[in-house]
C-alpha cells in the first residue's frame, strides 16, 4: 500500500483527527494511529506477505474430517492478535481498544494487500465480535467476546445453504428449543469462510435458522450462537459440538481461506443459543453483513492498490522498445513507462484503485459518525448515507478494482499471466469480491429497489446535495471548474432519472439495476476524486516540499483522467435508464 495515500485520505480528506475528541476514541490521537499503521506495515511485510504465495500454492486440505493447512497462516494471525489488531474495534471492558472504524479499515487494507486470504479470518472474527457485542446477552458476551478479541476464538457467519444460495428466505436449518434454554440446530451451510481451520481452539459460528412454527420467509429467521466446542461455566473447553466439516470448496482465489460445507446436527443436534429475540435474526445479521460488504470492498481496493504498485514498479524497470518518434534502431530501449499506452493503463489503475480506497474509507468514516457523532442529527444523517452507499462501497471497488488488476497484468505483458509474477494471483484473489457478500446484481437490486427509495428518497437527496456542495466549493479553483460543472450536471441528471425510476418501479426498471449501480458508483467516485482534488489544490498553494508536490500533482492528474474518461460513461447509461430499456428483460428464454 502507498502509506502517503493512506495518510492523505485519513488526515487530509476524512479528518480522522476529529474523532479523538470523541469519548470512545480519546486515546487515539494521530501519534497512536501512526504507530498502529507503522506496526501494521511492518507486520504485513514480515508476517503476512511472505506467506501469501505459499498459502495460495498449498491450500487447506480435508483429511479425516479435519482441516490441515500451512502453519504460517496461524502464526501470522497469532502475531496479529498479540499486536492488538484483532481487538481494535472492541469495547475496553471486553479487552478491546476502541479504535475508530476508519483507522481499522485502513489497517485492514494494509494487511489485505499483503495477504488477503489470511486477513479474511481476522475481519470475519472482528465483524462477528461486533455483532455479538451489539445484540448478544450479557452471558454470551462474558463467555465469548474476550476470547474472540484476543484471537483465541475465531468467528464466522453461517447464512448460505445449498438449495437457497442468496435467497435467505428459503433457508431450512431448524432450531428446536430445549428445557435449559438452549436450542438444537440441524441443517447444512455452505461457502462458510473459516468454518473450520487448524488455527484456533474454537470457532464461534453465528447461524441463521428457523424455530419450529416460525413465520415463512425472512420474517421467520432467528440468529444463534453455535460454538464448534462447547465452553464450560468455568471457561474451560468442553466436548466437541455437533458441528462437522462435510468438505472444502476450492476457489480460484483466497485459497488460504478455508471455504467450508458444514453439517449441523449429524447426531442429536448442535447446541446453540438464541441471540436477541426470535424471528429477528436477519435484521441482526445485517449489521455483520453490511460491515462485511464494506470490508470486502476495502479488500478489493487494497488488491487494486497493490496490483497498481506492482505494475508501476515493473513499468519503471522493464526496458523494451523505443519512442514512436525514434528513428535510430540502435538507440537504447526505454522503460515501458515512457510508452503512452502503458501510461494510459497506469493512470486508469491509479484512478480506480485510489478512488475505490477513498470510497471505502469514506464509508468507514460514516460508520464512525453514526456511532459517535456529537448530535443525533449527525448520527442519523451518517447512518442514512451509509445505508445508501453500502452496496456501492461493496460493488464498485469489486468491479473496477478487478479491472485495475486486469490492467496490471496487461502492463506486465506476457509475464503478467504467469505465476512467477504476483499480479496473476492478485487478479484471482480479487475476482471473488464481485461475488463475496452478495453479488453485483444483489447489491444493485438493494440499491435501486430499496436504498434510493427509503425515507421517500431522503438519503439519495442528501447525497446529491453533498456532491453539489463539493462542486460549488471546487469552483474556487480555476483548474477545477471544468470538473465542477461536469459533476453538477451529472448529479442533476442522475437525480431526475432516479426520481422517474422511483415513481415507476417496474420489473423492467429493476432489470436495469446493475447499470444503475455502475452509473451511481461512477458519479460517487467522481465526487470523491473532486474532493481529493480540492485538498490537493489547497495543499499545492501552500508550497509543499518536492515529494508532496509530486504527490498532489498525481492526485490532480488522476482526477482529470476520471472526469474526462470515466464520468462521461454515465451519459449513455443514464440515457438507457431514463428510457427504461428492456433489451435483456424482453429476450425470450429460447432466444439465448
Amino acid at each position: 500500500m502507498n502509506r502517503r495515500d493512506l495518510d492523505f485520505l485519513l488526515y487530509e480528506l476524512l479528518d480522522v483527527d476529529a474523532l479523538s475528541s470523541r469519548v470512545r476514541h480519546e486515546d487515539h490521537g494521530r501519534d497512536t494511529i501512526a504507530a498502529m499503521l507503522d506496526t501494521a506495515e511492518a507486520m504485513a511485510e514480515t508476517d503476512f506477505a511472505p506467506n501469501n504465495r505459499k498459502a495460495d500454492e498449498n491450500e487447506p486440505r480435508f483429511e479425516n474430517g479435519r482441516v490441515t493447512q500451512i502453519p504460517e497462516t496461524g502464526e501470522s494471525l497469532r502475531r496479529f492478535s498479540e499486536a492488538g489488531f484483532m481487538a481494535a474495534l472492541g469495547d475496553e471492558r471486553w479487552g478491546g481498544i476502541q479504535m475508530p472504524f476508519t483507522v481499522n479499515m485502513a489497517i485492514n487494507a494494509v494487511f489485505s494487500a499483503a495477504n488477503i486470504s489470511t486477513m479474511a479470518y481476522a475481519f470475519l472474527t472482528q465483524s462477528a465480535a461486533n455483532m455479538l457485542e451489539t445484540f448478544g446477552s450479557g452471558e454470551q458476551k462474558e463467555r465469548f467476546l474476550p476470547r474472540m478479541l484476543s484471537g483465541e476464538f475465531f468467528g464466522t457467519m453461517c447464512l448460505t445453504e445449498p438449495q437457497a444460495g442468496s435467497s435467505l428466505s428459503d433457508i431450512r436449518t431448524t432450531a428446536a428449543p430445549q428445557a435449559d434454554g438452549s436450542y438444537r440446530i440441524t441443517g447444512n451451510k455452505i461457502y462458510i469462510s473459516g468454518g473450520e481451520q487448524a488455527i484456533t481452539s474454537n470457532i464461534v459460528h453465528l447461524v441463521l435458522a428457523r424455530i419450529k412454527d416460525a413465520p415463512p420467509g425472512v420474517k421467520g429467521i432467528s440468529l444463534f450462537l453455535v460454538p464448534k466446542v462447547l465452553v464450560n461455566d468455568d471457561g474451560s473447553l468442553g466436548e466437541r459440538n455437533d458441528v462437522s466439516l462435510a468438505g472444502l470448496i476450492h476457489k480460484m482465489g483466497y485459497r488460504g481461506t478455508t471455504s467450508t460445507m458444514l453439517n449441523f446436527g449429524e447426531r442429536e443436534g448442535a447446541v446453540g443459543w438464541l441471540i436477541g429475540e426470535p424471528h429477528k435474526g436477519l435484521s441482526y445479521m445485517f449489521q455483520m453483513m453490511n460491515e462485511a460488504r464494506v470490508i470486502v470492498g476495502n479488500g478489493a481496493a487494497a488488491l487494486a492498490c497493490t496490483g497498481y504498485l506492482h505494475s508501476l514498479a515493473y513499468a519503471r524497470e522493464r526496458v523494451q522498445g523505443r519512442p514512436a518518434a525514434a528513428k535510430d534502431p540502435t538507440a537504447p530501449p526505454v522503460p515501458i513507462i515512457k510508452h503512452p499506452d502503458v501510461r494510459r493503463m497506469l493512470v486508469a489503475q491509479k484512478a480506480y484503485a485510489e478512488g475505490a480506497l477513498a470510497l471505502t474509507l469514506f464509508a468507514a468514516r460514516l460508520v464512525d459518525e453514526w456511532r459517535t457523532g456529537e448530535t443525533e442529527e449527525a448520527r442519523s444523517g451518517a447512518h442514512q448515507l451509509l445505508e445508501l452507499l453500502t452496496p456501492v462501497a461493496k460493488s464498485w471497488p469489486s468491479q473496477w478494482g478487478l479491472e485495475a488488476n486486469s490492467l496490471a497484468i496487461q502492463v506486465h505483458g506476457g509475464y503478467g499471466y504467469t505465476r512467477e509474477y504476483p499480479v496473476e494471483q492478485i487478479y484471482r484473489d480479487n475476482r471473488l469480491n464481485p461475488i463475496h457478500e452478495g453479488t453485483h446484481g444483489i447489491q444493485a437490486l438493494d440499491l435501486l429497489g430499496r436504498k434510493v427509495r427509503m425515507d421517500d428518497g431522503a438519503a439519495f437527496e442528501r447525497l446529491c446535495a453533498l456532491m453539489v456542495e463539493t462542486a460549488d466549493a471546487a469552483r474556487a479553483h480555476p483548474g477545477l471548474v471544468e470538473f465542477s460543472d461536469a459533476l453538477a450536471d451529472t448529479v442533476e441528471r442522475a437525480r431526475l432519472t432516479t426520481a422517474a425510476l422511483r415513481a415507476n418501479m417496474t420489473e423492467t426498471v429493476l432489470g436495469n439495476a446493475s447499470v444503475y449501480l455502475e452509473m451511481l458508483g461512477h458519479v460517487v467516485v467522481a465526487w470523491l476524486w473532486l474532493k481529493q482534488a480540492v485538498v490537493a489544490c489547497d495543499a499545492l498553494a501552500a508550497d509543499p516540499h518536492e515529494a508532496d508536490r509530486a504527490f498532489y500533482a498525481g492526485k490532480l492528474a488522476a482526477c482529470r483522467y476520471f472526469f474526462r474518461w470515466e464520468l462521461p460513461k454515465t451519459g449513455p447509461q443514464l440515457d438507457r435508464l431514463a428510457a427504461v430499456d428492456d433489451t435483456w428483460f424482453a429476450m425470450a428464454e429460447d432466444h439465448f
